[in-house]
């Protein structure tokens, strides 16, 4: 330790070059670590000077490690993970509760987890759940976290990354919308599609049945939270693109059903992840079996319900087996 703190120009040096390299940008970091861009800039400008070699590139848009940035990276990172755990160790030691955070979305919060909460809780009584909401499309980075959902194509799966389902999209409406639409007054008037996004415009396109039964799309909302696109649906006030492993609560429930008796399962997965070059605590490994399996028995329950929608067929096309 004496020669590494000769090394350095300060300790602090290490917490602003890991920011700026898992960040790729100078301003971001200096924003996380509630400090000044020039100040960023500075204190890694010491830290290569102290050390003779250049730890950045300077390219359009942010920075890029150089090789030996990546090697200091890489052991920094090893080093504060080791750090974190430990004290989440001390801390579950001292309190008898430990503690699990999720980066997942808005909508799987709201219309999966929270209506299971009390299950959950039962499960794991001395868990305290923490969550990194993403209120759109879900995807980037884990940081600071320990679990993430994310959709992954099948050669992306790997040792930090494990199978909840495939992608499985299907359409949903409330039943009072549902009656309405299925009138020829309704199909002559036509349905009112909810999006998530612009790069959604045309999702019902994708659903066959919508043309074979002469529906077709006459007004659009737009929302850049799916949880909100989810709620509309709910309040019967259109047709949405619903992902199974968002919204198969309400249709266990019957507060949503199929607009049309058609699924499709892409060849995207939804996985669950955590952070690379990390072991996976015990407990949230836990936490990770238990949404697995309750997902599944979801989707066993959906295809059940309704079977014309031909889940499991599809599902076991798609390399899962649901089971009985």
């Amino acid at each position: 330790m004496p020669n590494l703190r000769k090394k350095l120009p300060s300790a602090n040096a290490l917490f602003v070059f890991e920011a700026a390299a898992r960040c790729g940008n100078f301003t971001r970091a200096a924003q996380e670590l509630y400090v000044s861009q020039p100040a960023v800039s500075r204190m890694l400008a010491r830290m290569e000077d102290h050390l003779g070699v250049r730890l950045f590139e300077r390219v359009r848009g942010g920075i890029e490690l150089t090789e030996n940035g990546r090697i200091l990276y890489r052991k920094i990172s090893e080093g504060f993970n080791g750090i974190e755990g430990a004290i989440r160790e001390i801390e579950a030691r001292a309190t008898g509760v430990e503690s699990v955070t999720l980066s997942v979305s808005t909508a799987f919060t709201t219309h999966w987890l929270m209506p299971r909460m009390n299950r959950l809780n039962q499960a794991f009584p001395n868990v305290d759940l923490r969550f990194q909401l993403i209120s759109g499309r879900i995807g980037g980075p884990l940081i600071d976290v320990d679990l993430g959902m994310r959709f992954l194509r099948e050669d992306e799966i790997g040792e930090n990354s494990v199978l909840v389902m495939p992608e499985t999209l299907l359409p949903v409406c409330n039943h009072r919308y549902h009656e309405t639409a299925s009138t020829e007054a309704g199909r002559e008037h036509g349905d009112t599609v909810i999006v998530m996004d612009d790069g959604e415009r045309g999702w019902h396109e994708r659903f066959g049945e919508f043309a074979a039964h002469g529906r077709h799309p006459a007004s659009m909302l737009s929302f850049n939270d799916y949880a909100i696109v989810v709620q509309a649906a709910l309040l019967g006030q259109g047709v949405a693109l619903g992902w199974l492993n968002v919204v198969s609560h309400w249709l266990l429930e019957g507060a949503l059903l199929p607009a049309e008796e058609q699924v499709i399962v892409t060849n995207r997965r939804c996985c669950l992840v955590w952070p690379e070059g990390r072991p996976l605590r015990p407990v949230a490994a836990e936490v990770r079996d238990w949404i697995i399996g309750e997902t599944r028995a979801d989707v066993r329950a959906v295809d059940s319900r309704y079977p014309k929608l031909g889940l499991r067929g599809l599902l076991g096309d798609a390399g899962l087996a649901i089971g009985s």
